[in-house]
């Protein structure tokens, strides 16, 4: 398996299942060492503060059975870091390793799992994954394609997010619209003031009850449903980002379309753009006598043009399909006797993924913006520009 590595010099591997351990129970060993996740984050600076709690503070956000609103699954993810800082807290320069131990790998759940592990799920990864692996397939809880891999992604953001602070860049993510219902328009200040004030984590507190109680009603009919994410990045400086391949836009979009349940993504007015024309469509700047620097009037780009960052807020909205594992009788197809049969699963899930996706987007976006910063900054050392366009 490739692909578990995510960045250009703040590089990001992950590894690990969603019951990685849960075979190797027997051991004479500590239960912390049966299996689970690892984070290992390499490019990190040396004397950024980095405490276990810094990193647990993010993971409490994404865990589950916080509320009806999540799955019943009880992982507590302990987050422990095992390298890369020493005394004060402080990180040596050395690469970061994180390790989040799986806790909730009973053989009840296994079991669940072994008596359809042959019959492809469907929305979920199996008929790929028997089409890659064959036989060999992790068919428990699916393995590297289940969102307990996410965990992995929030202790590395969690990195991310200490070198962001001190700079004053900050990344916030929230629930906009839950299956069809949509919040009122949502300023960052007004994400800010109601951050996490429900259980759905929508600024829109009238209509984050609506939402709430919908939702409740889904699960109660055995099904799930999806909505709507939105992410800013406020203080994020101009000029990060290549103008090809590399544009920041495209960066944050990889990272972002690499989290299993995000089927869309838009930045700034995204698909709006369509349906205006070049004179409504453009951001006009403007001088700010204030400051001596360039703004811009409107922001329908997105806090981005040609790729590179603008100096606006880097505003995304993606959107979160609905969890796959429902209760109600679904057709499909028995790989190991190749014949269509009905699945109604038994196992545990989220009636949505609103409330525990947010915090991996946000992950996301600020280990990419991490990334961009490092290479702007390394390139703009080595380069001959006159410092007066810092300036502007």
């Amino acid at each position: 398996m490739m692909g578990n590595t995510f960045g250009r010099m703040f590089r990001v591997t992950t590894c690990g299942e969603s019951y990685a351990g849960g075979f190797r129970k027997h051991l004479n060993i500590p239960k912390e060492l049966y299996g689970g996740l690892i984070t290992i984050v390499d490019g990190v600076p040396p004397g950024i503060k980095l405490t276990a709690d810094m990193i647990q503070q993010e993971l409490d956000k994404r865990k589950p059975g916080q509320s009806e609103l999540d799955s019943p699954r009880k992982e507590i993810d302990r987050v422990y870091i095992f390298s890369g800082v020493m005394e004060g807290d402080l990180t040596t320069g050395a690469p970061v390793g994180m390790v989040i131990p799986n806790v909730d790998i009973e053989d009840i759940h296994i079991e669940q799992y072994r008596s359809y592990k042959d019959i492809v799920r469907p929305g979920h990864a199996e008929y790929t994954f028997f089409k890659k692996y064959g036989e060999y397939a992790d068919w428990v809880g699916a393995g590297r394609a289940s969102g307990r891999e996410t965990a992995a992604r929030v202790a590395a953001g969690a990195v991310a997010k200490a070198i962001l602070d001190p700079l004053g860049i900050d990344v916030i993510g929230f629930v906009t619209e839950s299956n069809g219902i949509k919040a009122g328009p949502i300023t960052y200040e007004m994400a800010k003031a109601n951050y996490r004030k429900n259980e759905l984590n929508c600024p829109d507190l009238e209509k984050a009850r609506e939402m709430i109680e919908d939702i409740l009603k889904v699960k109660e009919e055995g099904d799930t449903c999806g909505g709507v994410v939105e992410i800013i990045a406020r203080g994020v400086p101009a000029g990060l980002g290549e103008p090809v391949f590399d544009k920041l836009s495209a960066t944050i979009a990889h990272g972002l379309m690499s989290i299993g349940a995000i089927k869309g993504l838009e930045f700034g007015d995204g698909f709006e753009h369509a349906r205006m024309r070049g004179s409504e469509s453009n951001d006009r700047p403007y001088l700010d006598e204030s400051t001596g620097r360039v703004r811009f009037r409107t922001n329908k780009a997105g806090g981005m043009l040609g790729g590179i960052s603008n100096g606006e807020d880097i505003r995304i909205r993606v959107a979160v399909k609905a969890t796959p594992t429902v209760s109600v009788p679904q057709e499909t197809v028995d790989m190991e006797k190749i014949e269509n049969v009905v699945l109604e699963p038994i196992t545990r899930r989220d009636p949505t993924l609103l409330p525990r996706i947010y915090p991996v987007c946000e992950a996301m976006v600020r280990i990419a913006i991490v990334d961009a910063l490092f290479m702007a900054k390394g390139y703009r050392a080595l380069a001959n520009i006159s410092d007066k366009w810092d300036r502007l």
